[in-house]
């Protein structure tokens, strides 16, 4: 028996090794080696090709010598694939030789220009194209955020407050006015002058950024700071499928430092050292900080939904936006609802579309005035021995004036603002013969927002308790229209003659200011705020009424553009427009804005055909003017008279007296900008690394301030005249590569660097003169008289911090500054403890020297990585909070001061903190902006169709040298670089997590 199981198993084995070895021989008969080489058309061996079996996931990447090897069933075919080039099959063979061709996609993607679109190949200025896919990531409530780092020239700093908008400048300050005549203009769906608050940035498909005046001439008086141009995801035609996605997010925000204050315990410690009689010590040990911040949770929710037949498409999408910010009583909500419907009639000749956009929100926020009103201050300067509340439940109070519990602040003083904004446009496309388009666009909005806000019977502010609750409020109604109609003309003749016209009328009009308010106090009690006013028990007459002054500005402009390229080898092209503008002086509302620009495509000449190096090498130059009339009212140039606050009677009738507000300047006109750019723009190993190189000087004439006229002669002390003069020069890079690309692996990066040069030329002229404009003061305690720590002056860049120069600490341990001769301004030699005016000198600029947008994107398979840098290098920062909070005034009255005056100033050193280079600091900064870790699974048969996982961290680490919050402080404005401690809301790092599905 035991024989025949031996010799079944034996036999078993046999039969099982038989098998083994038959596989093992069907599977090397079955597979074959197979060689071969891949080169570009000029005969260069292509490195890192990708090299799979059609059908498989079998595969290789060619080598240094564009040679691979792989082991592929009989009769199978390979697909050769490389970035930059057009992928190719083949059919598998020894030794195979593939030649794969150029891929021009990336020269013939459709730019957005004014009016408008051409082949990036076709374009002679310098425009910036960013995909939805390659905007910045985090909770933003302003797109405007979505592009920091993004574009070489832009420097857009943002805020952490979430009811605040970044402030953005384009090739540095042209303006000595700040607000709306800082900012670029906005384009959004060839609509001109939107409110980007109407779109959310989950709806956006792309934006496209003209940075020199070729480009943005065409829109004239408003582009001098540069033109953004935002375009929607629209409705896809071609099927009858419906397409509905979702993408959502819910975000933590921590704030990411605070100040190093000294406690409760360091305060006793540093009295009882130095034998101090304090008297302000109030028995308790709190942290304001900890009690003012929070964890903020945001949620974000976008529905969209688009689709179409052959001649008709839609697309709808619902956007809502929660967040909280990091300190107590800030938020804010918002509701965009956008939707289009575009079809074709007239046998497809005529293209129609119809939409509608809506928005909704409220910002709560919380008190950020000066002189201590500012929770942002109160949170750090309060004294932390004082309790949250009193033993009967109601808050503490500071010694002193301008001393209040940052709690307080946020409850009893209250606010909020709610916006609504609708927008209804129509648009029309006539295709009259092949290549002549008619355009004509109309759009309409009405805006309206309401501000409240209630103090109540508690609330510490100077004054108010003694009006027992009081009630603000107020809203203000507007609208605008604008009509546009041009035609398009695009021809190519004899394959080589592309001959591209535009012409155009432009007719704008808006109504703004229209609305009414009132104050009123005497409440019983606080339950209703200002819910209902008449529960007041009083209003102190027409002092408690404000009113605006309804305004209606118009603006007519006519425009044309005319291009010609030659076989796609040269270009030229022409831009001119005339605007008229109702906001000027009756002699100069019109102005004129031409440009003129020219490209040569170099790699398209016949010496460059046998070349290996550059896929593409072209040179751009242009020059062009455009204006600045942004930011003005109806009554910009006439004369305007206000209430005096006195009264007069006539005939028994009470009336009010009026005063002059504002002169009259009839010359008043735009500030203009003539800009002259040189571009490059190169692309070598076939596209896998290409960018571009821009310079430029930028020239703005006519520069408006308020100039001081005699009072013997004028009504008013100040007139708007247009003087100064301002020089921009720079240059700008930007790189895209993909170093690594192998079957499963990519990685793509772009980096971009900037460096402008800003000057003033001119603050003077012959009939309106300034030697200087004082500007930046931080309102440092202890000093009541020239705080500020800037000029704008001749012969220097805005942002000139003009100050005393500290020299250390005498034997005595008192602060010293050098002195400064009054004729040359060069040091003595001397040191004092009590500087005077004319020791103060420049001592530096905010305006940073270079700019730094770095971002790298790896993709393995289905899952993708990104990590995004951005650095500011070369700018000083004034930092206003610790000048502040290291003052002795600020100590000796009863508040709190940083660790740094308790242990590190000597404290026989009593003098103010003047205005000096002991708290002008270095801004540079490296910052990891953001992190992005997502997974997309792709393969579902179902409704679903993808679905992509993602997790966001926002403002990860920052490598810098500032002692302050924060080294990203505002760098708009006539007064960049300047750390305000009652308005800087603190930068926070955000955790997102969040889902895009696509059904």
């Amino acid at each position: 028996m035991h024989n025949v199981q031996d010799s079944f198993r034996s036999n078993c084995k046999r039969i099982v090794a038989a098998v083994v070895l038959l596989f093992i021989g069907t599977i090397a008969f079955a597979q074959s080696k197979v060689t071969g080489t891949v080169k570009d058309s000029g005969g260069e061996p292509l490195i890192g090709v990708s090299v799979v079996e059609v059908g498989t996931s079998n595969g290789t990447v060619t080598d240094i010598n564009g040679n691979y090897t792989l082991n592929v069933k009989p009769g199978a075919r390979l697909k050769i694939s490389y970035v930059g080039f057009n992928p190719k099959e083949v059919r598998a063979g020894d030794k195979t030789m593939v030649v794969l061709e150029e891929d021009n996609k990336t020269l013939n993607e459709v730019v957005v220009v004014g009016y408008g679109t051409m082949r990036r190949k076709d374009v002679t200025s310098s425009i910036t194209t960013i995909k939805s896919d390659d905007l910045n990531k985090g909770v933003f409530t302003d797109a405007a955020n979505m592009l920091q780092g993004k574009v070489a020239g832009l420097v857009v700093t943002s805020t952490g407050d979430p009811n605040g908008s970044p402030s953005i400048t384009l090739r540095g300050a042209s303006s000595l006015r700040s607000g709306a005549a800082m900012q670029p203009y906005y384009v959004v769906d060839g609509i001109p002058g939107v409110d980007i608050s109407m779109v959310a940035p989950d709806d956006i498909e792309s934006i496209d950024v003209l940075r020199d005046a070729t480009a943005t001439a065409i829109y004239g008086s408003k582009a001098a700071n540069g033109v953004i141009i935002i375009t929607t995801k629209s409705g896809k035609n071609g099927g009858e499928r419906t397409n509905v996605s979702y993408n959502g997010y819910v975000g933590f925000d921590r704030i990411s430092k605070t100040l190093d204050v000294a406690s409760a315990q360091d305060i006793r410690d540093f009295v009882t050292k130095n034998g101090l009689s304090y008297a302000y010590d109030g028995g308790g040990d709190t942290d304001w900080q900890q009690e003012v911040l929070r964890t903020g949770f945001s949620h974000n929710h976008n529905v969209a939904i688009n689709g179409g037949s052959k001649k008709t498409n839609y697309m709808g999408s619902v956007n809502y936006m929660n967040r909280e910010g990091v300190i107590k009583g800030s938020n804010m909500y918002r509701l965009n609802v956008r939707s289009l419907l575009s079809t074709k009639v007239l046998k497809d000749r005529l293209d129609l579309s119809v939409g509608a956009n809506m928005m909704y929100g409220m910002h709560r926020g919380v008190k950020m005035d000066n002189e201590g009103a500012s929770v942002l201050d109160a949170m750090n300067y309060f004294n932390p021995t004082n309790e949250v509340t009193d033993a009967n439940g109601n808050w503490t109070w500071g010694s002193g004036s301008h001393n209040f519990n940052p709690m307080s602040l946020i409850s009893e003083d209250t606010s909020e603002t709610f916006w609504k904004r609708n927008q209804f446009i129509g648009k029309a496309t006539l295709h009259i013969i092949d290549g002549l388009l008619l355009n004509m666009n109309y759009s309409y909005d009405n805006f309206q927002h309401t501000y409240s806000a209630y103090d109540s019977h508690n609330s510490q502010l100077p004054g108010l308790s003694a009006y027992y609750g009081k009630a603000d409020r107020n809203t203000y109604f507007g609208n605008s229209q604008t009509f546009e109609t041009y035609a398009n003309y695009d021809k190519t003749f004899n394959k080589v003659h592309k001959l591209s016209l535009m012409a155009g009328y432009s007719w704008e009009e808006r109504n703004s200011n229209d609305g009414f308010g009132l104050s009123v106090h005497n409440f019983f009690d606080d339950t209703l705020k200002w819910n209902n006013l008449t529960y007041a028990g009083q209003i102190d007459g027409m002092k408690a009424v404000n009113s605006g002054t309804k305004e209606t500005v118009r603006n007519i402009s006519f425009y044309g553009r005319a291009g010609y390229s030659f076989n796609s080898r040269y270009m030229l092209q022409a831009t001119l427009r005339r605007d008229g503008s109702s906001v000027f002086g009756k002699d100069h509302r019109w102005g004129t804005f031409p440009s003129v620009s020219a490209a040569w495509n170099i790699t398209e000449e016949a010496f460059m055909k046998n070349q290996s190096i550059f896929s593409n090498l072209k040179l751009r130059l242009g020059y062009g003017v455009s204006g600045n009339a942004l930011g003005f009212g109806a009554y910009s140039a006439v004369a305007t008279y206000g209430a005096t606050g006195s009264y007069f009677q006539s005939n028994g009738v009470t009336y009010v007296s009026l005063g002059a507000t504002k002169l009259a300047n009839e010359d008043l006109k735009w500030e203009t900008t003539g800009m002259f750019n040189l571009g490059i723009d190169y692309a070598v190993l076939g596209g896998r690394l290409n960018g571009s190189l821009e310079f430029y000087h930028k020239k703005t004439k006519d520069l408006i301030w308020a100039y001081p006229v005699s009072s013997f002669i004028y009504p008013f002390g100040t007139i708007q005249a247009n003087v100064g003069e301002i020089t921009n020069k720079g240059v700008e890079f930007t790189l895209n590569a993909i170093p690594v690309k192998t079957k499963d692996f990519e990685w793509n990066t772009t980096l971009n660097l900037a460096h402008n040069s800003n000057k003033v030329d001119r603050l003077s002229n012959e009939k309106y003169h300034t030697d200087v404009f004082g500007q930046g003061d931080p309102m440092v305690a202890g000093v009541s008289a020239n705080g500020y720590t800037q000029r704008v002056m001749e012969g220097q860049p805005i942002g000139t911090f003009y100050m005393y120069e500290f020299a250390g600490y005498n034997d005595a341990g008192k602060a010293t500054y050098y002195v400064h001769d009054a004729k040359t301004n060069e040091r003595t030699g001397e040191v004092t403890t009590a500087p005077v005016y004319k020791d103060r000198t420049v001592v530096g600029n905010a305006q940073p020297k270079l700019n730094l947008g770095w971002n790298n994107t790896l993709n393995y398979k289905d899952w993708s990585l990104t990590m995004f840098f951005t650095g500011v290098f070369g700018n000083k920062i004034y930092n206003g909070s610790r000048a502040h909070y290291t003052a002795p005034d600020v100590f000796s009255g009863g508040r709190n001061v940083l660790k740094e005056y308790i242990y590190d100033r000597p404290y026989t050193d009593t003098y103010s903190n003047v205005p000096s280079t002991r708290f002008l600091e270095k801004g540079d900064y490296l910052r990891l902006q953001s992190l992005t870790l997502g997974y997309t699974f792709r393969h579902f048969n179902g409704w679903l169709q993808s679905l992509q996982l993602y997790m966001t961290c926002n403002n990860v680490f920052t490598l810098t040298g500032y002692k302050g919050l924060d080294p990203e402080v505002n760098l708009g404005g006539i007064d960049p670089g300047v750390d305000y401690r009652w308005s800087n809301y603190p930068h926070t790092r955000t955790f997102m997590m969040g889902a895009k599905l696509n059904f």
